[in-house]
């Protein structure tokens, strides 16, 4: 039998960055992975992904991939999770999001090429389906196809929806990368950090367990940290770095932060989103 001939035949859609709110290392499996509590906060900004329906079968790739081999791609391994030899999609990324940032990059590129191939395709998966494609790719794969703001427990998977307050970030990219696994594996990092509540959470508590062992193994994010410090008490890094940020109430007084960066720094001013928009169909 053919395939019905489909009513969207191209897709646009932000893939956007994620900040950790807070990053409490709770403990470490018999299988080497560590526990974690979480806050997840989506941002209003990402990279740009385009899905463009082909008549051949097969996955093709433009863009600013990071001359990534296909094994290591997780564009590419989300589009052949979904298990769909005989359908074909051209998808080109615009990079924003830098790699090693802590941001969430790629896992947000692997979780936007399910969400946005099962509308192309018109595979009708749910999201418990497609969250079930997404824990094998990642950690943070999960809560960008949840595509919601969310308390995260477990290594990272085991999402809960949250309500944030709206806020506006400046965030402070270094110019270097960090490779997560080194910081999981650092025998100086905390892996012992006691539970806290949500309720906890929203009166304050919380930090990154991760970022002393940061600080002390990569000077440039420890020099862009410390300016920050001294704008903003709320300051602090996101996952495994290398970025930092800091929370306002308002877009202005982010955007005057990002405004007196040092040079060297680039800085961004972004809003933060509870729930990603749908994905904008082009027919």
């Amino acid at each position: 039998m053919g395939l019905q001939h489909p009513a969207v035949t191209r897709i646009h859609a932000c893939s956007p960055a994620k900040l950790n709110l807070f990053l409490h290392v709770t403990g470490q499996r018999p299988d080497g992975y560590h526990t974690l509590q979480t806050v997840f906060q989506l941002l209003d900004w990402g990279d740009d992904m385009t899905f463009e329906l082909r008549e051949q079968p097969g996955i093709t790739l433009s863009g600013d991939t990071d001359d990534l081999p296909p094994e290591d791609n997780l564009i590419m391994k989300a589009a052949c999770a979904l298990n769909q030899p005989e359908r074909g999609a051209h998808i080109h990324i615009t990079k924003r999001i830098p790699r090693g940032g802590g941001l969430g990059g790629g896992s947000s590129n692997a979780a936007t090429t399910l969400r946005a191939l099962n509308t192309l395709w018109s595979l009708n998966l749910n999201q418990p389906a497609l969250l079930a494609l997404a824990k094998p790719l990642g950690a943070d794969v999960p809560v960008f196809t949840l595509g919601h703001s969310a308390w995260a427990e477990g290594i990272g998977e085991d999402l809960s929806p949250l309500a944030l307050p709206p806020r506006w970030y400046a965030v402070i990219i270094p110019a270097c990368g960090v490779q997560t696994a080194e910081i999981f594996g650092h025998p100086e990092l905390t892996r012992n950090t006691a539970p806290i509540t949500v309720a906890a959470f929203f009166s304050g508590a919380g930090h990154n367990d991760l970022q002393p062992v940061v600080m002390a193994l990569y000077p440039e994010i420890r020099k862009a940290w410390k300016w920050l410090e001294a704008q903003s008490p709320t300051a602090r890094m996101t996952g495994s770095g290398a970025c930092c940020f800091a929370a306002f109430d308002t877009e202005a007084e982010a955007r005057s932060l990002v405004a007196r960066a040092p040079a060297g720094v680039t800085a961004v001013a972004v809003q933060g989103l509870d729930r990603l928009p749908a994905i904008e169909r082009v027919e």
